[in-house]
């Protein structure tokens, strides 16, 4: 396959939606099941066994080393969180073993995004009236992208319901040392949304806004800021 065309992009003010109770500096979630000191301790060494930003920056994840990961800047964890942490199944443009930054141009086309893939997993779980609280974390970007905008040789990985043909080009963009994808927001017409390949490339992070989402039973949620 042909790839696509490269193109710098630079685009400050990135939209990235995180939930809240993945706070940089939080605790871990399972305190909450913690009966004491001991078990506490028990419970932090779990984590840090499945942790997979843990596993990640001990250089102990097949997809990603300890030499492309970030430290010692704002938001790290954050960050790397986001290339340790791919989805059990991989997302648009990555596989199940290694993630990406995923960010929007738009604030609205993030919580567009957002929204759709929280509802499939309240449909999942057949749980469809929830609140949950977002964080948006602004990013700037100044790279060579790889650009499917207007493009229709890549329209399969713009399809809304697989991401078959978008992975197999988020493998052929790796093997060729890309830096990431520019693409048409799917959920969001209009829209805008970069999936970066290189923790390096995510500059400038820092934590805006925070919004609530709640569903109450239609898969358009009502979004409120705080």
């Amino acid at each position: 396959m042909t790839l696509p065309a490269v193109r710098l992009v630079r685009r400050y003010d990135t939209h990235r939606l995180i939930p809240s109770k993945y706070i940089e500096g939080g605790k871990s979630v399972l305190a909450r099941v913690a009966d004491s000191d001991a078990d506490m301790r028990d419970i932090l060494d779990l984590d840090r066994a499945t942790n997979g930003r843990l596993l990640g920056e001990n250089n102990l994840l097949p997809g990603i080393g300890i030499h492309e990961l970030v430290f010692g800047v704002p938001y790290d964890r954050i960050v790397n969180a986001a290339f340790c942490h791919p989805h059990p199944l991989g997302s648009r443009f990555n596989d199940p073993d290694r993630g990406a930054w995923y960010a929007a141009f738009e604030l609205k086309a993030a919580q567009a995004e957002v929204a759709f893939h929280k509802w499939l997993e309240l449909v999942e779980i057949d749980w469809v009236e929830e609140e949950v609280a977002y964080d948006d974390y602004l990013a700037d970007f100044s790279a060579e992208f790889h650009d499917i905008r207007n493009d229709k040789t890549f329209a399969m990985c713009l399809d809304p319901g697989s991401y078959v043909a978008s992975q197999g080009l988020a493998r052929q963009l790796l093997q060729a040392g890309s830096l990431g994808v520019v693409y048409p927001s799917v959920r969001r017409p209009q829209g805008t949304c970069l999936a970066c390949f290189r923790p390096a490339l995510v500059t400038n992070v820092r934590k805006a806004l925070s919004y609530v989402f709640r569903w109450e039973g239609k898969p358009r949620p009502i979004v409120t800021g705080q």
